[in-house]
């Protein structure tokens, strides 16, 4: 098993977004975040032999990371189709012979059922947008409904909601820790060329 350093080197050759949506909160996942993201997964044996979704794939950072991981499949589900057409050059880049399952549909309202147990794997919008606010609580809703575990990217300060969420549907988050992520000037209401910005990530085990 690549080691979460490796791993990261593997994802660097992942592209971003070329027309990135501000409404829709794209902001590509950093490589060392994903990678950190896969491998603690990966030490749970949440991928190896199992179906991993990824929720709002985007350009696939988080789908590729999981694929080179050893997961029965990977089903990526993005709602904007010109990332999705970058993520399945990305693979290309990458080189996992995983198989993907490529789906454009809104993540809210996922237009499939899985039968074998998931684990979910997303980097969501923050809501952080005017008139967004709560935008990841529709994909924690459907994270609800066919998880069995999930990895989830959220705003600072987000435990509180998240653990009540989480306790309200089945739910109980077991692992939580604090990430950096670095946020390129790529919209007109950034005024710096790189920022960070404070996220947490969710590990949580589902009933289902």
């Amino acid at each position: 098993m690549a080691t979460k350093r490796e791993l990261e080197g593997q994802l660097a050759v992942v592209v971003g977004f070329e027309d990135p949506q501000a409404a829709l909160e794209q902001y590509p996942t950093p490589p060392a975040l994903a990678a950190h993201v896969i491998h603690l997964a990966d030490l749970h044996d949440d991928i190896e032999g199992r179906t991993v979704l990824d929720l709002g794939a985007g350009t696939g950072m988080l789908t590729l990371g999981a694929a080179l991981r050893g997961p029965a499949r990977v089903i990526a589900v993005e709602l904007d189709g010109g990332p999705l057409a970058t993520a399945v050059e990305n693979r290309r880049r990458v080189g996992t012979r995983t198989p993907i399952h490529w789906l454009q549909a809104d993540a809210t309202q996922l237009p499939l059922s899985i039968p074998e147990p998931v684990t979910v794997v997303m980097n969501p919008p923050f809501g952080a947008q005017d008139g967004q606010a709560g935008a990841d609580r529709g994909f924690l809703s459907t994270v609800a409904s066919v998880a069995s575990v999930s990895y989830s990217v959220h705003n600072a300060g987000s435990k509180e909601f998240i653990e009540a969420f989480a306790a309200d549907n089945g739910g109980e988050v077991t692992h939580a820790f604090s990430a950096a992520f670095a946020v390129d000037n790529q919209f007109e209401h950034h005024d710096e060329e790189r920022r960070e910005i404070d996220t947490e990530v969710y590990r949580i085990e589902w009933d289902n």
